[in-house]
């Protein structure tokens, strides 16, 4: 067994090797679970006690291994709002129960090759593991950060089809991939057939055929002419000193200085990061707010000026009216929101409440089945484990008709949820972001890249404002244009090109998710039938 996990810890390396921020290493997903499949087929092939067991251990080494190299940053988050001992408990989330997910895909894999062959075993593997991915980007408890097709990131040249599959098709083409080699190398190993070659040019050519696609469209990608100038403003406030030791007004002139600094009078969108504006603001009282007057003095500057910042905002109710309301000693009740405004400068007001809140910071996990431990996590600091939310996205439209999608952080790496401010007429995508709660580490470049996805799957320019960095303009073929340093302040200024048109994946979202998950329920009929008829 000891060169079996060996052979599981190959594993990991390679897939850890190839995963973002290193730029071009992602081919070495193509073969990153061979070395596990030949560790898991030694252990179903040879006389092991326990092999079920076994297996499970194996594998699981692997994907725990990758998961924590590749995120050990979580812990940055958590601690930064929560004591450490809750933090180190709430980050064997991300890095525990994503592994657990994974290595039940090949717990069910084995389960499927004890009595059939090996096409339909590997089918059985792909399925289960498309199915973790999309519960682990549904449910509660989910983070989709590290969902296979995200590895491409750093090489978004070779997957400008993700247009019409999103990421799960990078999933699918790393499994595929993995599982014909295998097959290849194994066959010639114990098997000896007298044609080789054959076997070899054909995954050869199912690698160098997308990527050929791939390339041609990226090459000949020409975007329409619709341009809008956009500035974005990174303050560089230490997250740790944001609130409470620096007044709320310093910050909001600070920036204003730094809009001012690079903005032209036809300037159209100002998009400030998350919680750029700090103070905790009623929304119904945002027009006779100091900040409101202040900032539409800022924008009479500018004709067809908007600001798009990242708020604290709360909202009052007269009775319980959502989950997540708290009552006060007043009697009345409140939500509050890690929150996107919008100001134009004709006056009007758009919000927008963060959807998908991470779990244990933002919200309690299945809230309702646990809603006796809502003490437990208010105790934790402020408002951890209770922000509200908003179901579906929603646009922020200009008073000239441009919409701009508000994407808050975390939300950016769901290709699906970003899809549908497209669909709602978002003409480009403005991600705000405070990455500096994480410190200068991979999480952060992880985070920049993954947002190359989103632009090439709705064909959308990615606007994006990070609080201390790295904020940058994507365009349409997900190329990075400009970009900014870490922990610098500054602002950006660049004149994008709004796009109307809907791509295939944007349109129908991710389709492979829900065949993956319909097959892996058949290939779930087929393991329970085989054991009741055993």
């Amino acid at each position: 067994m000891k060169k079996n996990y060996l052979l599981a810890l190959l594993s990991a390396f390679l897939l850890w090797l190839a995963w973002p921020p290193f730029s071009f290493t992602a081919p070495l997903l193509f073969i990153a679970f061979i070395p596990l499949l030949f560790a898991l087929e030694d252990i179903m092939r040879n006389n092991y006690s326990k092999k079920g067991q076994k297996i499970f251990l194996t594998a699981g080494l692997t994907c725990l291994a990758w998961n924590t190299a590749s995120i050990y940053w979580v812990f940055n988050a958590m601690n930064a709002v929560m004591p450490t001992v809750i933090a180190m408990l709430i980050s064997l989330i991300p890095f525990g129960l994503g592994a657990l997910l994974m290595t039940l895909a090949f717990r069910l894999y084995y389960q499927l090759r004890k009595r059939n062959n090996f096409i339909i075993s590997a089918g059985g593997l792909i399925s289960f593991w498309i199915s973790y991915e999309f519960l682990h980007q549904s449910w509660d408890l989910s983070f989709p950060w590290m969902t296979l097709g995200n590895g491409f990131a750093s090489m978004h040249q070779i997957i400008q089809w993700y247009e019409y599959t999103g990421v799960y098709g990078g999933t699918l083409w790393v499994w595929l991939s993995n599982l014909f080699l295998f097959q290849i190398i194994y066959n010639y190993r114990f098997n000896k057939p007298t044609k080789i070659l054959v076997p070899v040019i054909g995954w050869g050519a199912f690698i160098i055929i997308p990527i050929s696609l791939s390339l041609t469209i990226y090459n000949q990608y020409e975007e329409h002419l619709n341009p809008s100038e956009i500035v974005v403003v990174q303050p560089n406030v230490d997250p740790y000193a944001k609130y409470g030791s620096m007044p709320v007004e310093t910050q909001i002139e600070n920036l204003i200085r730094l809009s001012d600094s690079v903005a032209a009078p036809n300037t159209e969108f100002f998009i400030w990061p998350e919680t750029a504006i700090p103070e905790m603001t009623n929304e119904e009282d945002i027009y006779s707010s100091p900040i409101y007057y202040r900032l539409q003095d800022f924008l009479n500057k500018y004709k067809n000026g908007n600001l798009l910042s990242g708020i604290e905002s709360y909202f009052l109710y007269d009775s319980a009216k959502t989950t997540t309301a708290r009552p006060l000693e007043s009697g009345e009740f409140v939500d509050y929101f890690n929150a996107a405004v919008m100001f134009e400068n004709a006056g009007k007001v758009q919000f927008y409440h963060k959807s998908k809140l991470v779990p244990g910071v933002e919200q309690l996990p299945f809230a309702s089945s646990l809603a006796f431990m809502k003490p437990l996590f208010a105790a934790f600091g402020g408002t951890t484990g209770g922000y509200g939310r908003q179901k579906e996205p929603s646009v922020f439209y200009s008073q000239s008709g441009i919409g701009a999608a508000p994407v808050i952080c975390y939300e950016s790496i769901w290709g699906d949820y970003v899809s549908k401010y497209v669909k709602e007429g978002a003409q480009f995508i403005a991600v705000i972001t405070n990455d500096g709660w994480w410190g200068n580490t991979s999480g952060k470049d992880q985070h920049l890249d993954y947002a190359k996805l989103r632009a090439i799957e709705t064909r959308r320019w990615v606007v994006r404002s990070a609080n201390t960095g790295i904020s940058a303009f994507i365009n349409q073929r997900g190329d990075i244009v400009q970009q900014t340093k870490w922990w610098e302040p500054t602002a950006l200024k660049q004149e994008i090109n709004l796009n109307e048109e809907i791509t295939f994946y944007t349109n129908k979202g991710d389709y492979l998710a829900y065949l993956g998950s319909i097959a892996s329920i058949i290939f779930l009929g087929i393991i329970l039938f085989k054991l009741k008829k055993r």
